[in-house]
């Protein structure tokens, strides 16, 4: 899948104040690309990441997806463009903890209206890709980060999505762990899953095969 931004901004209102978190972006990724967005807090590189990944709409611009066109699709269109090509890893993982580690992971799968039984048997082989398929029945408080965040990407990748996004996968952990994830994120790549990572670690970023810096809502030249 081909992500192609033209001249994208992202303005916030805010009072009588408006906020300029991307101003003028141009990007082109590729199918199968693994891309690191980096830079200063503040400089645009989740708000990049949320207009990527249909979670924001910008405020100006062209975004084409395969060539077909984002920016204008309404909510719901964006909702199920979200859901059929798209999974997520955040740094604050936003696991449920009244559910075990399979309902979790099911979530996604529940919006597509997949019926209980597949699901569940989805839910499995996404929680055995990283290595919790003994743990289904766990609840994420009785898991550590590094645990916590594998379930993350078990839940971020049960729907077979074309592009991870990730913000920060690796931020609240160890450095051991840490290079258990990356190693993780990387095997996706390698099955052919685009990937952009937002991070703060330069070590991190330079295991990727393209590192983008943003300043100030632009990508610097």
């Amino acid at each position: 899948m081909q992500i192609d931004l033209q001249d994208i901004h992202r303005s916030y209102t805010m009072g009588e104040d408006s906020l300029s978190a991307l101003r003028g972006v141009s990007l082109g990724v590729q199918s199968g690309e693994y891309v690191a967005l980096t830079g200063a807090s503040g400089s645009g590189k989740s708000t990049l990441m949320h207009v990527i990944g249909c979670l924001d709409r910008p405020t100006a611009g062209r975004y084409r997806l395969s060539g077909h066109a984002v920016e204008d699709l309404d909510d719901d269109a964006l909702s199920d463009l979200r859901n059929r090509f798209f999974g997520f890893v955040f740094q604050a993982f936003y696991l449920i903890p009244e559910l075990d580690l399979r309902e979790n992971v099911e979530l996604p799968l529940i919006y597509r209206g997949m019926d209980r039984f597949e699901r569940a048997d989805e839910a499995r082989k996404a929680l055995e890709t990283v290595g919790l398929g003994a743990r289904v029945r766990h609840n994420p408080t009785q898991l550590s980060g590094g645990e916590r965040q594998r379930v993350a990407i078990a839940r971020a990748i049960v729907g077979r999505p074309e592009v991870l996004l990730a913000d920060e996968p690796t931020g609240n952990l160890d450095s051991h762990t840490g290079a258990q994830v990356t190693a993780l994120l990387e095997g996706l790549v390698d099955r052919g899953t685009t990937l952009i990572v937002v991070t703060h670690d330069p070590e991190l970023a330079a295991r990727a095969g393209r590192v983008l810096r943003m300043r100030d809502g632009r990508l610097d030249s």
